[in-house]
């Protein structure tokens, strides 16, 4: 949406929900309608359809699918002679076939798009394309049902294979990096100079954010969105809100409680100076702002790469120490139940992923599978 065209919004929030929560919905539902006004029109009762069944970030991301399938079809394509994709008619969606979708798939695999005089390479893993395909299925689906198309092509699609739960990887960090990376945050300690002038500044909040990530395996909107009015210290816990608008109370144990304190006593600005639209956030930029999801992301990533000893690139991401959390939690003889309920995982056999993730006994059997002199040492070591 064009700058000129924007609105000004006003909230008027008459439910439970604090009011960053409710704006932030209210976002994403803004951004899958700027969408659905780029596509064809044709497709309302499809949009409808998305509203009514899949939440507002699901539905997000199944419209860009869409809208980078029509734009294929412009680009790469003889099956439209449309410009954009809101021009691409009913009478062509009906030529589409089965192979078409199959074609774009794997198009989707590896492709190229050129911007400003540089060429970008786009590469997409066998969880992405899947993905995308779905996305179109259940367009291709819907469009049967509506009597839009005639046949149901999607039961000519490509299988894409996906790992199975006991081949997926789970990257974690380990309690050993993790007690690395909290030492790195409150001692400056593998940082670059350019980085310790900022981290001078932030200590405090930066360890807070990743003890709440690896305690609670908080998702990263939920970090993001919290609140000083989220916290109710008298009963020793905070409240975040879920997927699906739920909301959840999570408990305050001691090392939580203190590194806030920390922040708040230490670093954080007090509220009067801040502006009415921050004044509530808990994570604070530098500019009083409320972090951003990006800035939290470089965040994370920055401190993981230090406990990991690799480049700031290669640092994990937020879910990944929500997975460090359920591993660990799990590890140290937790019911796998109960570890569901706190990450609000819908179903147990994701919690079960992480249980299945067991790299320390792995070392703890290789360690004493050696051979040659290395037995010798090791059952020395065993007997001292």
């Amino acid at each position: 949406m064009n700058a000129e065209h924007r609105r000004e919004i006003h909230i008027h929030n008459k439910s439970d929900k604090p009011d960053n929560v409710v704006w932030k919905e209210n976002q994403i539902v803004e951004q899958c309608e700027e969408i659905q006004g780029e596509l064809p029109g044709w497709l309302r009762g499809y949009f409808a359809y998305l509203r009514g069944n899949l939440l507002p970030m699901s539905r997000l991301g199944y419209l860009r699918d869409i809208r980078f399938f029509c734009q294929y079809l412009i680009d790469e394509t003889e099956l439209t002679q449309a410009t954009v994709p809101k021009e691409i008619k009913e009478a062509e969606f009906r030529k589409i076939d089965a192979a078409d979708v199959n074609l774009f798939i794997d198009y989707c695999r590896r492709y190229k798009k050129e911007a400003d005089g540089t060429v970008y390479v786009y590469e997409n893993a066998n969880k992405s394309l899947a993905r995308k395909r779905s996305s179109v299925s259940v367009l291709f689906k819907y469009l049967y049902r509506a009597g839009v198309v005639e046949k149901n092509i999607t039961d000519g699609f490509d299988p894409i294979r996906l790992p199975k739960p006991g081949e997926r990887q789970i990257k974690a960090l380990q309690d050993d990096e993790v007690m690395r990376m909290l030492d790195a945050v409150t001692t400056g300690e593998g940082l670059t100079k350019h980085e310790r002038t900022y981290w001078e500044k932030t200590k405090y909040r930066d360890k807070c954010i990743l003890l709440y990530f690896v305690t609670y395996g908080l998702r990263l909107s939920e970090l993001q969105q919290l609140n000083l009015s989220s916290f109710h210290f008298s009963r020793g816990e905070f409240t975040i809100y879920r997927k699906r608008g739920k909301e959840s109370s999570m408990p305050l144990n001691q090392t939580a409680l203190k590194a806030l304190q920390d922040y708040l006593k230490l670093e954080r600005p007090e509220s009067e100076s801040l502006s009415e639209d921050n004044r509530d956030a808990l994570f604070l930029s530098l500019q009083g702002k409320r972090m951003t999801e990006r800035q939290i992301r470089e965040l994370v990533k920055k401190y993981t790469s230090i406990c990991m000893n690799t480049s700031r690139r290669a640092g994990y991401s937020p879910h990944k120490l929500r997975a460090t959390a359920a591993t660990s939690l799990i590890g140290r003889g937790n019911d796998i139940y109960d570890v569901q309920v706190l990450l609000d995982h819908d179903n147990v056999t994701t919690t079960q992923l992480y249980a299945a993730h067991k790299l320390n006994t792995k070392r703890e059997l290789i360690r004493g599978f050696e051979w040659g002199e290395d037995m010798k040492e090791y059952l020395q070591e065993e007997k001292e």
